[in-house]
């Protein structure tokens, strides 16, 4: 089983990316899945700022499930994903299944921060695009999809995001094998040939694995 993971900043496209690529592919074998499913209901109390919890910190994030739950769908294993509500900023009782399948896309603001999951993706990618666009994007979305008003967007911007982007996110570019600017449709093509070849590759592994049987 192949991994692909596409990180970048809040805003910066990574749904939409990753979805552009998995519609290029149109594989029922290659499955998009969301670091924001694995936010701790209640991030560490020493991580809020003026009294909101930070979500924006790497911390935030709950790695040893994720780790583990990364590990067993490259061993083909399935497992049960956290549902995340983002309107109430808690996980939801209900969980869904996810694997066996051939090639996972997971995209996440840090999907390629932990060094052991790093080590897990086939292809890493780095969504970089510049902060207004993200801010603007940001700001849509969160009125839009959750409920979240203008002043408090603007409030956790400044205090939480635009730091811990550049002290934590940014400097995960580094890890990239491929870097996307703004324009995202060649590259989702490029990718997506690439993923194609790779779920190709894993079916007929398993093809070749049962006529042993």
């Amino acid at each position: 089983m192949y991994l692909v993971g596409i990180a970048g900043g809040s805003g910066s496209g990574k749904t939409t990316f990753a979805k552009k690529v998995i519609h290029h592919v149109s594989d029922p074998d290659v499955i998009l899945l969301s670091q924001d499913s694995y936010y701790l209901s209640a991030p560490p109390t020493d991580l809020t700022v003026h009294g909101e919890f930070n979500f924006d910190h790497p911390d935030a994030f709950d790695w040893p499930l994720m780790r583990d739950h990364l590990k067993r769908l490259k061993a083909g294993e399935r497992v049960a994903i956290p549902v995340y509500d983002f309107k109430t900023s808690r996980r939801l009782s209900e969980t869904h299944l996810v694997g066996p399948c051939k090639t996972i896309v997971m995209e996440g603001i840090y999907t390629l921060w932990d060094a052991c999951i790093r080590e897990l993706f086939d292809i890493k990618v780095y969504l970089n695009v510049d902060s207004d666009i993200r801010f603007i994007r940001r700001l849509h979305r969160d009125v839009r999809e959750r409920g979240r008003t203008l002043d408090s967007i603007i409030r956790q911007y400044y205090d939480t995001v635009r730091p811990m982007h550049h002290e934590f996110l940014d400097p995960t570019r580094q890890y990239a094998d491929l870097i996307v600017g703004e324009e995202t449709d060649i590259a989702a093509e490029t990718l997506a040939a690439r993923v194609q070849q790779m779920a190709s590759q894993a079916r007929a592994a398993t093809v070749q694995e049962e006529s042993f049987i």
